[in-house]
This record gives structure tokens, sequence and C-alpha cells, in this order.
């Protein structure tokens, strides 16, 4: 699938002075282990940080730029915000107590699972990596949800009616984190939703990473069996003790080491074919500034997680089985002389 994307242009942002590097901000390069930093979404309360005003620009082009633009992608930011104005809440102070942390596990996938619809769910501790760097997250738990979009509108990306699709999704998602972080809450529970990142200290790809709902991809962004990347995330963090799950191993690494399809179609040409060292390890990387502009003028872009092969409709489950079989025999095989 080829994706036509309008040309990029130069002009579309201009900082009266220019930024330090993005890639500088995210680490790359840089051989010791350290927290991510803010470096492009920005929201009310955060400290501001050079990228703020492309950030800025990028919101009145995906919403307040107009019909041309896509009016319904700023109604439903608004709605999603109006859904996480109850992100937190009054903890019951009777405490149901929990003996075993696997059943609760399931049950509260299950109730997931019945707030959200079709989606991924997988539960992970929070560690030092799934923090913005001066955020707080105090919750020792997160559950983490993935959302998928409308794959057939998504295909017509960056078109604006995908921009609404995504920010649809994201709604949609906060306003399952929230019943269940009122569900736990009322358990005696202390219990946040996060919703999209532009508002969340937490990083939801490290834990969703850890929590099992896909592998990185090449493209930097998550890839699943179910959705491959056309999904969003969300998250419940919590101290109500649930049993962890373990991350996936489905074969992404053995596909993206040799496709080129979303380091061809991307417009502004930031995918790169190698891992690259950031913050200490080993990691596909998405060049930040060649790709935050396009981003920015296209109200999202999305480009490459739609035209990944793992994004094709049911096509996840049997790449998954063919790569796995194909590197367990290549394990097993003699080693030539």
């Amino acid at each position: 699938m080829k994706v036509e994307a309008r040309p990029y242009s130069s002009l579309v942002f201009r900082h009266r002075k220019a930024p330090p590097s993005g890639n500088a901000t995210n680490g790359l390069g840089e051989k010791e282990k350290r927290p991510a930093r803010l470096v492009f979404h920005w929201s009310p309360g955060r400290k501001p940080h050079p990228w703020m005003a492309l950030d800025m620009h990028f919101t009145m082009v995906s919403g307040l730029g107009g019909p041309a633009f896509g009016w319904g992608s700023f109604i439903q930011r608004l709605r999603m915000m109006w859904a996480l104005r109850r992100s937190l809440g009054p903890v019951t102070p009777v405490r149901q107590d929990v003996s075993d942390p696997a059943a609760m596990a399931r049950e509260i996938k299950a109730l997931a699972r019945g707030f959200a619809g079709d989606c991924l769910v997988g539960i992970a501790e929070i560690g030092p990596d799934a923090v913005l760097e001066g955020g707080k997250v105090p919750y020792k738990y997160a559950v983490c949800i993935g959302i998928p979009m409308n794959r057939a509108i998504m295909v017509e990306a960056p078109a604006p009616r995908a921009g609404t699709e995504v920010m649809r999704t994201y709604r949609h998602g906060a306003k399952a984190a929230v019943k269940l972080a009122d569900h736990i809450r009322a358990m005696g529970w202390p219990a946040k939703a996060f919703g999209e990142t532009k508002t969340t200290d937490l990083l939801h790809i490290p834990v969703a990473l850890k929590a099992g709902l896909g592998e990185l991809g090449k493209h930097g962004s998550m890839i699943s069996r179910e959705f491959g990347s056309n999904f969003r995330l969300v998250a419940v963090a919590t101290d109500l003790p649930l049993a962890v799950d373990a991350p996936a191993d489905i074969g992404v690494e053995d596909l993206c080491a040799g496709c080129r399809r979303c380091t061809i179609d991307c417009p502004a040409e930031a995918i790169s074919d190698k891992k690259q060292l950031v913050r200490g390890s080993e990691k596909w990387y998405v060049d930040f500034d060649k790709c935050a502009p396009y981003f920015a003028e296209t109200a999202g872009c999305a480009i490459c997680i739609e035209v990944c092969p793992w994004s094709e409709t049911g096509r996840g489950f049997k790449l998954s089985e063919m790569l796995l079989a194909k590197r367990s025999a290549k394990s097993k095989a003699p080693m030539a002389a």
C-alpha cells in the first residue's frame, strides 16, 4: 500500500531563534541511561521547552485552523479532555483485600475490555523508564489499554479525517480508562486514568512494551499481532495488587530488520534502517528534527503506521506465525562446516 502525502514544506513553521536539536533532547548518541525529557507535546502547567511553539502550531493546524484541517479533531480533543476531568477522584475508605493478584488481574482486564470494547490489555510495573523527567506517577502498576482505530479511515492519512479518527480513538480510550479508574477507587485503592500523551507524565510505550501489548517497530511506534500499529494507548495507574504480564515476542524484529516500507514512504525521510544508541540503549529511532515539522504540518501524519505490513487488517497473526516459525527453523538448522 502506498499513501500519497502533501509535499513537505520547510516553511511550515519558523522559529525566530532556531531551537536546539530535538534529537539531542531525546538523548540520541548518549551512552548513559536517563529519563526521557519533554521535547514536543506541551500542556498548561508544564515548563516551557524549545519546541513548544511547534506543538502550539500543530494544535492550531489540527483543530483551530478551521474546516480545511478538520474541526472534528479539535472537537474530539475537547471531548477527551472533558472525560479526563475525572482521571482522579476520591478513594473509598474501606479497602477490598486482594489475596490473589493473578485473579484480580484477570478481573481488571475483563472490566477494561467491557469498558473499551475490542482492545488490547496488559499490566506492567511502572519503572523510572516510564516516567517523563520531572514528572510524577506515584503508582506501582499500569493497566495498559490499546484502542484500535478505524482502518478504513486511517489509510487516508495524513488527511484531516484521519486526524479526527486519532482523537476519536483517544477520547474513547480516555472514557474507558476513567471508568476503570473509578471502579478501582471504589474498591479502596488509588488509581488515575492517563489519556493521550499531550497531557500525561506517564510514557505509554515503555509500560505497554513491558505489559506485552506488542513490540517496538522501526517507525518508533508499537506493533501488535491484533492491530499492527493501528491503535492508540491509554492507561490506568494504580496500587491495586496485580499480577504483571511479560513482554511479547511476535517477530517484529525479524521483519523490521529487512523491511523498508515505512523508511521508503516517510515523506520527511526520518526513519532509519539501523538501530541507534538512545539514552544508553540500542533501539529503533525516528529523527525528531525531520519528523516533527512534517507531523505538525499534516496535523498528525500517521503514514508510517498505516503503510506498515502489520497494520493490514487480519495480517498480523499470520505474519507473526511465519516469522517465529522461520526463526525457530533457522535456530535448529545444523551449522555449515
